[in-house]
C-alpha cells in the first residue's frame, strides 16, 4: 500500500456515489442480527408510518466508513467514529437501488491523525447529522 499525501484543513474528499439496494439491508440484519421487521417488511414499515422498508442507521455509517477508508487507503486507520442519523433512509424493492452521496471535508489535522466532517445525502436529504471520522494517516 502506497501512502497517499495528507490532506490539509479545508480539503474535500472527493464524493462517491454509493447503492444501498433492499439485498444489503438484508445481508446487513444478517451480519448485525437485528432483524427489526421494519428492516424486511414492507407492511410493518407501511404499518409504523414509513415510506417502506429502512436501512439500519449502522449500515449507512458503514457505507460512509468504506468510501473514506478508501480515500484514505488503509482499512485500518479509523481511530473514533461518530454520528447521528438524521432521518430513516427508505430501500425500495426496485431492480436499480438507491444511491448515497458521500462526501467529506477534513476539519483538524494533528500530526498523524485527521478529523473528516462527513456527509450522507440521498435525494437531497442528509442520512447522517454530525457525522466525524478521526484517521491515523497512514505514511
Amino acid at each position: 500500500m502506497s501512502a497517499r499525501p495528507r490532506p490539509q484543513v479545508g480539503d474535500a474528499m472527493p464524493t462517491v456515489e454509493a447503492t444501498v439496494g433492499r439485498d444489503s439491508v438484508i445481508r446487513y440484519c444478517g451480519a448485525s442480527g437485528d432483524f427489526n421487521p421494519l428492516h424486511w417488511s414492507d407492511r410493518v414499515a407501511h404499518a409504523a408510518g414509513l415510506p417502506g422498508v429502512i436501512a439500519h442507521g449502522m449500515l449507512t455509517m458503514g457505507v460512509a466508513a468504506r468510501v473514506v477508508l478508501e480515500w484514505c487507503g488503509d482499512p485500518a486507520a479509523v481511530v473514533a467514529y461518530r454520528s447521528r442519523f438524521a432521518r430513516p433512509f427508505a430501500v425500495p424493492d426496485e431492480e436499480e437501488p438507491p444511491r448515497v452521496e458521500i462526501g467529506g471535508t477534513v476539519t483538524a489535522v494533528d500530526g498523524d491523525l485527521v478529523t473528516v466532517e462527513l456527509a450522507a445525502r440521498h435525494a437531497g436529504e442528509e442520512l447522517l447529522s454530525r457525522a466525524e471520522v478521526r484517521l491515523r494517516w497512514p505514511s
